[in-house]
């Protein structure tokens, strides 16, 4: 068995590599193809370079670039595929829609969920890769058919929370190869193969957005969202008025409006329906059972009905204990400890130790 897992050379191992044009992606890259596998990278051009800030873009006109300049000075063949309207219809559409809709949306999901787990991964397929390597920190176990996933070694950089929705036979096809290293490691291979993009910031949330505020994004591609309505304390009373329920998210508290409140001010509630928002104070967001849809699930056998187990409703934040509730498409877990700032639209993700069982869409 190579390291990738097949019976057979690297050399006849063919593996499309998913680079964005930054230091993880090129550095996965190179290093497979040192090992001495057939690798292919492929960049998305995802959207027109010109309206994207380039200090938190992602496969844009420089990064496309940068991918290239890689691939060819590590001799292996570089590909771009234009894929401005699959992105636009499978994250920017979302990501609006959610906002809209008073959810807080998670592209960076959405982006792995559609474009490069389902159109990219088919491309890989179509051109007989036998596997989709990705620069992402995670790690992957198993065999071709039953694999599982891992949070990364470095904790600090997992990013298995974003890949909650990679599906099953996704998963057994795709790689990642960085996930037993840590992020200064990374750094440090990329200067010791003498790329181009060692020193380059890693890319930010959220990277099609085109000016300091989402909200401009929205205002241009939904504007018949952006209409006044009321804002509502918990009894009921009105405390002003607001320009869009678009604007706001569950748990925010500046940029609100409304002053006079002797204690601060939390956005709790946001209802599409009534084009309102009611305001609480901090206590009031903190619940312990969360809600949620649209299950993905990698547990293979684990049974998910009163399991005692661990979850998260932030990539950034460490998963906490409770006891999950699965049924059919919809589920609860129950924290030991209460939490804040839960939004419909987030995911909450599962976690047996080290092992992401799957993930849901939050809905209360």
């Amino acid at each position: 068995m190579n390291s990738l897992g097949f019976d057979k050379s690297e050399s006849n191992t063919k593996v499309v590599v998913a680079m964005s044009g930054g230091v993880d992606s090129s550095v996965a890259a190179v290093m497979l193809k040192k090992q001495g596998y057939d690798v292919i990278g492929i960049t998305l051009k995802l959207y027109n370079n010109s309206n994207v800030s380039k200090d938190k873009s992602c496969c844009a006109g420089i990064d496309i670039e940068d991918a290239k300049n890689v691939a060819e000075k590590n001799g292996f063949k570089h590909i771009v595929l234009d894929y401005q309207d699959k992105f636009f219809d499978g994250v920017i559409n979302n990501f609006v829609d959610s906002y809209s809709n008073g959810e807080t949306p998670l592209p960076c999901v959405k982006c792995n969920q559609t474009v490069k787990f389902k159109d990219l991964l088919n491309e890989a397929k179509k051109i007989g890769a036998d596997a989709l390597a990705t620069g992402h920190y995670a790690i992957r176990k198993g065999s071709l058919n039953n694999a599982s996933l891992h949070k990364a070694k470095d904790f600090s950089k997992d990013q298995s929370f974003f890949l909650f929705a990679t599906l099953q036979e996704q998963l057994n096809y795709v790689r990642f190869p960085l996930g037993d290293f840590k992020k200064s490691e990374i750094r440090q291979l990329a200067k010791k193969y003498n790329l181009s993009v060692s020193e380059k910031p890693d890319s930010q949330d959220i990277c099609f957005v085109t000016s300091d505020s989402y909200r401009d994004l929205i205002k241009n591609l939904n504007p018949g969202v952006i209409k006044k309505g009321i804002i509502y304390d918990i009894e009921n009373n009105i405390l002003g008025t607001h320009d869009g329920i678009s604007n706001y998210t569950i748990g925010q508290r500046k940029g609100i409006g409304i002053s006079g409140s002797k204690e601060s001010l939390y956005v709790i509630d946001i209802n599409k329906d009534q084009n309102s928002i009611t305001l609480g104070t901090k206590e009031k967001l903190k619940k312990n059972v969360i809600n949620f849809k649209n299950i993905n699930w990698l547990g293979g056998n684990i049974v998910p009905k009163g399991l005692d187990c661990s979850a998260k409703i932030r990539s950034t934040q460490e998963d906490l204990p409770g006891i999950l509730d699965i049924n059919s498409d919809h589920g609860t877990f129950t924290f030991v400890n209460e939490l804040d700032n839960t939004s419909p639209g987030q995911a909450c993700v599962f976690y047996k130790n080290d092992q992401l069982l799957g993930g849901g869409w939050i809905t209360t």
